[in-house]
């Protein structure tokens, strides 16, 4: 059964404004705090945060998290495309505030990481993703990643909640109430 789309409100203008402008501001955060760690950081020194919890250095990073599958670039550029398009499908429905933060930062975390896929050495579609926080030694990660994993955290916490991207809440035994959407 096809979906029916949801239909075009100020309620709805206004979610998808705050989804782009979100997603932006991701975007713009994570591409100019890689410019200044690239122009900043010291290769030889490592800058320490909050007692020594966080440093600071440059890795291009070819994989995904924790430099899995190295020698697959290109499919993690194909799997943030894929991303990106899902996104921007499930936000046609859009009804719910935080489903609309979360799939923002979401978005933002995965276009910024895709940027430097895109057009960072070796190559497009083979580029390295700069990464440059080091958490304790536990690994290494950036201001998209900080987006991702935020945004990631939100929809977990809708899921348990069973509050759907329409702002209602779902799952077994509850009541179909509105729970974060405009009326």
């Amino acid at each position: 059964m096809p979906e029916t789309p949801t239909p075009v409100t100020p309620g709805h203008r206004r979610r998808t404004i705050v989804l782009v402008v979100a997603a932006f501001a991701v975007v713009a955060a994570d591409q100019a705090s890689k410019a200044w760690a690239l122009h900043s950081l010291d290769p030889l020194r490592r800058p320490s945060l909050f007692g020594g919890f966080l440093t600071l250095h440059v890795v291009r990073n070819p994989g995904a998290a924790f430099s899995f599958a190295t020698g697959t670039t290109w499919v993690f550029t194909l799997v943030a495309l894929a991303v990106v398009g899902a996104i921007i499908r499930l936000s046609r429905r859009l009804q719910s505030w935080t489903w609309t933060v979360a799939l923002g930062l979401l978005l933002g975390g995965a276009l910024g990481n895709l940027c430097d896929r895109l057009f960072r050495a070796p190559g497009v579609a083979r580029g390295h993703v700069l990464d440059f926080i080091d958490y304790h030694g536990w690994f290494i990660g950036n201001v998209a990643d900080i987006a991702i994993v935020t945004g990631a955290i939100l929809l977990l916490v809708l899921a348990a909640l069973g509050i759907s991207v329409d702002g209602r809440r779902i799952g077994a035994g509850a009541p179909d109430e509105t729970v974060d959407q405009d009326v």
